[in-house]
């Protein structure tokens, strides 16, 4: 009984947090910023919590500043660093989906200065099905992708037009925006707040293990931006370089002294190939540098 009563409340919740925008309730009281925050981070930590508001609301803006709260006068995060820290999670949180393009170019709309010729051509973005059936929830999606993944469709690419140019045109980018509110319960939410958490677990990682590369962590958010086919390569090259050289030295399997000068080697080699040939044969090279070393000074104490 206890457990069909949970369950209910579950759903009831959902069904009140998707109806608010018709019944009138908010989902959450804005949030503050952050006590200690540097005075040089705040206009940055404002904006990022204006603009979370905007795309998804103001409880997702508030898990925003409980992220940031981890970093608020830790040792090693400088104003430069925190502030660095809270610019690229609010565009990170802020990922392009078509339901935040639909959201942009309805703002354009609102800066429309009434000249016709101020607006916009017809915008056609490309994505891939699978990126599309990703934003609706997980209990729609998941079974529309595994039919699409039978039938070899998976990574078919289809064209979405964002006009803003006819009644219909803003209509349906109206009816697109407002599906929002089902944006966190879908798979891309999922997927996305996973790999927030990994980029500030690598940050949190890198303060302790490594403390000279930490920046180099927080900058590695901007290898994965945009939507489609760069957002992929993007996040494929961004787990390579986390997986190959990052995790593996903080762990304490590779001897790898400099690894902010590594990651910047690695990234520089990432070029828009989904084999990712040039960024593994990196990889390896630094890798294989690594442990030569390491064997080396090993042997080099043996022998003192």
């Amino acid at each position: 009984m206890r457990a069909a009563s949970t369950g209910l409340s579950g759903v009831l919740s959902s069904l009140r947090y998707l109806l608010s925008d018709f019944i009138g309730e908010g989902d959450d009281d804005e949030p503050f910023l952050p006590q200690g925050l540097p005075d040089s981070a705040s206009p940055i930590v404002s904006d990022g919590i204006h603009r979370l508001i905007e795309y998804q609301g103001a409880a997702y803006a508030n898990l925003y500043v409980d992220r940031l709260r981890r970093f608020v006068g830790k040792r090693g995060v400088d104003d430069a660093m925190f502030g660095e820290i809270a610019r690229l999670m609010a565009m990170r949180m802020s990922y392009e989906d078509p339901i935040r393009i639909a959201q942009l170019k309805l703002a354009e709309l609102e800066t429309d200065t009434g000249d016709s010729r101020a607006r916009s051509a017809d915008d056609v973005r490309k994505f891939r099905l699978d990126e599309l059936v990703d934003v609706l929830p997980a209990v729609v999606a998941e079974p529309v992708l595994d039919g699409l993944d039978w039938a070899g469709w998976l990574h078919k690419t289809v064209s979405i037009r964002f006009s803003t140019t006819s009644w219909w045109g803003i209509r349906r980018l109206k009816i697109e925006a407002s599906l929002r509110r089902w944006r966190r319960f879908s798979v891309r939410y999922s997927k996305e707040r996973l790999w927030v958490e990994r980029w500030l677990h690598m940050i949190d990682r890198g303060l302790i293990k490594q403390p000279a590369a930490a920046s180099t962590m927080v900058r590695t958010a901007t290898m994965v931006q945009g939507y489609g086919d760069a957002y992929r390569q993007g996040l494929a090259d961004w787990h390579a370089i986390i997986d190959g050289l990052a995790k593996p030295t903080f762990d304490g399997v590779l001897p790898l002294r400099d690894l902010a000068g590594a990651v910047a080697e690695a990234r520089a080699a990432a070029l828009p190939d989904p084999r990712q040939a040039a960024l593994k044969r990196t990889i390896a090279e630094i890798r294989a540098r690594a442990l030569s070393c390491g064997t080396s000074a090993a042997a080099g104490l043996g022998m003192s």
